[in-house]
């Protein structure tokens, strides 16, 4: 992986990594909560950008007040990913008998926001040490983030969070990408080759190829794609949408954000390319049930049983090796000629707190860079490492694929979420209204999301 140091300006995956928050649940001493399903996680997601989802429970609330009381000598972290709870507790074992140091492990998750109870903390001066933050929310905590700069674990890597401001604050523990998951048995069975997908037209060549042999190979449908607006929004109009940002760029080109926080611009025709992409996904789609009026659980129960050659999710929705029965891996979302790229980046990022124990919490970073915890979070917590010399190949089946990517250079920053907040509540309803075919053309959905864009940038 060429390094690079990521700016803020390059990342910001905060639906990414509510959405990898589906799982397992898990309870603990401090703060944890029972992790939600995917599909509560996903819908939190959705109201999490917005600052509109509930405020934690009085419950919720009593046990993160509790944590205050903290062995002397030890730091606090405040965890966002409450399915890997327990492997982080095993971390925190194995780092006490490592270095003989304790790191006390506080989850928050399920139906509350860390964001949320992290304000609480703040206002009771209760922080942790170290505590999870996106990257769209660096700003929030202005002037009072450790400056992480020259420590040894970032030489090791290119994803690192780096703030004008305050310089290196973030510490990447995982990560994440999406693009157009496939099934490589369905796409062998009609004789595509996923790496020619560059182009609009050996698109529309393999979705004509696949639909062919639909009712051989057993599909519903070529692509798993759900415009539902009211659940599902977060996914059309935040991740599918950004597909629109940042398809075919470098990490670090923010030409198409800027021009959308811009007074809401958008490039034309580029949008309209964008658009007859989507056009395409939409005519070979569930249109009786799932493009319209479906739901995450589905979406992702009908890729992994074999319904579909193609899903618009991310890594997170097949996790295990026992998920699925065949291949899986990203194709790029070509609506031009040449687009060879995924989004990939951090979900979120460790920081730490500048008046709590920045030299411990400094020193738990560079052991958590190291083999000890590495091996942790790669064949335990299920991570896809962001650090090079990382020896762990992540279990997660997508990670091959992500990995081809990465070591290439082959993909683009996640600057979806710098958008206006709340943005994907408005244009997820555009995505609908094409589904449906209430927008006719690709003409029209641009002129009807630009429309949308316009007037929420206005407010």
């Amino acid at each position: 992986m060429k390094k690079k140091a990521l700016s803020i300006l390059l990342a910001g995956t905060m639906v990414l990594s509510m959405t990898a928050c589906g799982g397992s649940s898990s309870t603990g001493e401090t703060a944890d909560t029972t992790a939600a399903t995917e599909e509560t996680q996903t819908e939190e997601a959705a109201t999490e950008e917005t600052a509109t989802q509930d405020t934690a429970t009085e419950e919720t609330a009593t046990e993160a007040s509790d944590t205050a009381a903290a062995p002397a000598g030890s730091i606090r972290l405040l965890n966002g990913k409450p399915e890997i709870n327990d492997q982080l507790k095993e971390l925190a074992e194995l780092y006490k008998t490592e270095t003989g140091a304790e790191v006390v492990i506080e989850t928050i998750g399920g139906d509350t926001s860390a964001g949320d109870e992290l304000k609480k903390m703040y206002q009771a001066d209760n922080m942790p040490d170290i505590f999870v933050i996106e990257a769209n929310q660096a700003a929030t905590w202005d002037g009072m983030l450790a400056d992480l700069a020259g420590e040894d674990w970032t030489n090791k890597t290119g994803f690192e969070l780096v703030d004008d401001a305050m310089g290196t604050i973030g510490f990447p523990y995982t990560v994440e990408a999406t693009a157009l998951g496939y099934n490589a048995d369905i796409l062998s069975a009609a004789g595509v080759d996923p790496s020619s997908l560059t182009s609009p037209a050996a698109w529309q060549a393999a979705c004509e190829a696949i639909d062919a042999k639909k009712d051989e190979l057993g599909l519903t449908a070529v692509f798993a794609w759900c415009a539902e607006p009211t659940n599902l929004g977060w996914s059309s109009g935040t991740h599918v949408f950004g597909q629109y940002l940042d398809s075919g760029l470098k990490a670090d080109d923010t030409t198409y954000i800027d021009l959308l926080n811009d007074g809401g611009q958008i490039d034309e025709t580029r949008m309209k390319h964008f658009a007859e992409f989507v056009g395409m996904m939409n005519q070979y789609s569930d249109k009786d049930h799932l493009l319209v009026d479906g739901t995450y659980d589905e979406q992702v129960a009908g890729f992994k049983e074999g319904k579909f050659a193609f899903i618009t999710q991310g890594n997170w929705c097949v996790t295990s090796p026992d998920d699925v029965s065949f291949e899986v891996g990203f194709a790029p979302y070509a609506f031009e000629d040449g687009m060879n790229t995924i989004i990939a980046g951090p979900p979120s990022y460790w920081v730490a707190y500048k008046d709590g124990n920045v030299d411990a919490a400094k020193a738990f970073f560079n052991w958590c860079a190291g083999d000890s915890a590495q091996n942790i979070l790669v064949n335990k917590a299920g991570l896809v490492s962001p650090f090079d010399d990382c020896q762990y190949e992540a279990t997660n089946p997508f990670y091959k694929s992500m990995k081809s990517y990465i070591d290439a250079g082959n993909y683009s920053g996640w600057h979806t979420m710098l958008k206006k907040d709340g943005l994907q509540n408005d244009t997820c309803q555009v995505f609908a209204d094409y589904a449906k075919g209430s927008i006719a053309s690709a003409d029209e959905f641009v002129e009807k999301i630009g429309a949308v864009i316009k007037a929420y940038y206005a407010e």
